[in-house]
């Protein structure tokens, strides 16, 4: 499956008018990115929960989407509570463990959960297309709008020539086990032909769209309608994201 693929589902979340869904979900991620107490992350984890269950989205789904970004993360949550601070906690000899660093390894790991799994609620509950429609409905100049589209669309492509051209090496005899500057030199070569194939393929697809008229800004009907729960919904999260954000600077005082 890509990794621009929605999954489909019969949820409120699926059925909402994608501009309110997507204000009212990037509101509430600048508002998770805000929270710096620790009473506050209960509250912010409890409501992720809840948004997660009412998209109706599988959680092997989530699970599995959430691997390679919790690898990134996990690094650092791991080491921060070990070389970040001054109060220990527990001396172990040749290290310690700090409690400014469990701190920040905490508040770090719950905001980062909190806001990837808003993300992939935003990015699965709809195809791209509708997120682009909404965006350009929503006053995104036409060239970005654009952009985002051809995005998308070459990072498939991309994937789709590297999975051709690692099996072409396979088939060819190539170790992919074997160590050394052989596999990096021939890992560089990949990368450096995967990169001019694109490049290429993006000069004939741009000059293709240019001989069919590409350049002339029209402005697209809005097909979107937006109900009055649809408004109930954006407004209740921006009012969770502006109680969030407040009691963050109160507790700041």
């Amino acid at each position: 499956m890509s990794c621009l693929a929605t999954r489909s589902g019969s949820s409120f979340l699926h059925r909402m008018d994608p501009r309110c869904r997507l204000a009212g979900l990037f509101v509430l991620i600048f508002a998770y990115s805000f929270v710096s107490d620790f009473r506050l992350l209960g509250a912010i984890l409890a409501f992720t929960l809840m948004l997660f269950f009412m998209s109706g989205l599988p959680i092997r789904f989530i699970l599995q989407k959430l691997k390679l970004p919790s690898i990134i993360i996990l690094v650092l949550v791991l080491i921060l509570p070990f070389v970040s601070g001054q109060n220990i906690l527990l001396d172990l000899g040749f290290i310690s463990l700090k409690q400014e660093g469990l701190h920040a390894a905490g508040l770090i790991a719950a905001r980062f959960l909190c806001i990837i799994i808003t993300v992939m609620i935003v990015l699965h509950t709809a195809p791209l297309l509708t997120h682009v429609k909404a965006m350009r409905a929503m006053g995104l100049p036409w060239i970005m709008a654009d952009m985002a589209l051809l995005t998308g669309r070459y990072l498939e492509v991309l994937g789709s020539d590297l999975k051709r051209m690692q099996i072409a090496m396979r088939l060819r005899g190539l170790n992919a086990s074997r160590p050394g500057l052989y596999m990096l030199r021939t890992r560089a070569w990949l990368c450096g032909s995967l990169l001019v194939r694109g490049l290429e393929r993006a000069d004939w697809v741009y000059r293709a769209m240019r001989l069919r008229g590409y350049g002339q800004s029209m402005a697209a009907p809005c097909e979107y309608r937006v109900t009055a729960l649809d408004m109930a919904v954006l407004a209740a999260s921006v009012l969770t994201a502006g109680t969030f954000t407040g009691l963050e600077i109160w507790f700041g005082l």
